[in-house]
């Protein structure tokens, strides 16, 4: 009997020490869009610095496809030890299951919150040869455009999409969805004239200060840091409100010292006012750190407030 007593505890013991120090290798952190967009980018300012603070490479794979179910479909069904990771925006996790017939996973059950990162605005931009300079000037121009404008989006089901859905609605207008494969590629379309409008994160902030889009208002409850001097679309559409926020996830089943040890380093690497700068200057976005249980109300939340605009709206991925 003591023999067995003894086996157990060393297996305990063993068991505590091999996640005590986690992490013992490098960590991936997939991303589920091209590189340049703001998740690429908040994948690559944070991962810096949880790399210098662990001690281990965080290595950013993109991996693009079906909007970020290919993504995820991939993290969740790896091993839930921590070192592949998800970072998500809130269109994989609260808008994928209400647009697809046929989900790869359960957003709410195959995947493990770890903590919410960062939040973004969405900029209503045009290209620069488009005849209006000002918010309402868009709005008459697309009420009176025949054929109708075409905008760009991250992809069928995107946050771009349904912000740009829910201001035609509530503006009264007809524009032509084209989806690309990210929030870049259709930035660069939209600066290119193959599309004439997008709501783009205000990661495109370099283009617009270059002149290379023309920035008319934002999509957020109040103005942007970013560009204080552009107007809200609440502004003019009272109550109108969208912003977007990423986050960290692992498969089902992570170790709550895993979950631990990530969910302190993250809170410390948010706090450090050069990563507000980098990912300010870089992006618009801002940290956005939330306990567990606030990060786990909002995925329910809007997951919820999601399915019921989807079926209002009507749209479909597939």
């Amino acid at each position: 009997m003591k023999a067995l007593l003894l086996a157990v505890g060393l297996a305990l013991l063993a068991s505590t020490g091999a996640h005590a120090q986690y992490p013992s290798r490098p960590i991936k952190i997939v991303v589920t869009i091209p590189p340049g967009g703001a998740p690429d980018l908040a994948a690559r300012v944070i991962g810096q610095k949880l790399s210098e603070n662990f001690g281990q490479a965080v290595i950013v794979e993109n991996r693009p496809g079906a909007n970020g179910n290919t993504a995820a479909e991939a993290v969740a069904k790896s091993a839930p030890d921590g070192y592949t990771l998800i970072l998500a925006a809130d269109s994989l996790i609260a808008i994928n299951p209400h647009l697809y017939k046929r989900m790869p996973i359960d957003t709410l059950k195959d995947l493990t919150p770890i903590a919410s990162l960062v939040s973004n605005q969405f900029v209503l931009s045009v290209n620069p040869a488009l005849p209006v300079k000002t918010f309402l000037e868009f709005i008459d121009y697309a009420r009176k455009s025949n054929p109708p404008l075409n905008y760009a989006s991250g992809g069928n089901g995107s946050q771009h999409q349904m912000t740009m859905e829910l201001l035609k609605a509530r503006a009264g207008i007809n524009l032509v969805h084209v989806p690309y494969r990210g929030g870049a590629p259709a930035t660069t379309a939209t600066m290119a004239g193959e599309v004439q409008a997008m709501f783009a994160g205000t990661s495109t902030a370099p283009q617009i200060r270059a002149g290379r889009l023309r920035a008319l208002a934002v999509a957020g409850a109040k103005r942007t840091p970013a560009f204080p001097d552009l107007p809200t679309i609440a502004e003019f559409y009272p109550g109108f409100a969208n912003s977007i926020w990423l986050g960290l996830f692992g498969p089902a089943g992570l170790p709550e010292e895993v979950l631990s040890k990530l969910r302190g380093e993250i809170r410390k690497v948010l706090a450090l006012p050069e990563v507000r700068e980098k990912l300010g200057a870089g992006g618009g976005l801002e940290p956005y750190s939330t306990t567990p249980e606030e990060f786990a109300a909002l995925i329910r939340s809007d997951y919820e407030r999601f399915g019921r605009l989807i079926k209002d709206i009507g749209i479909k991925a597939d």
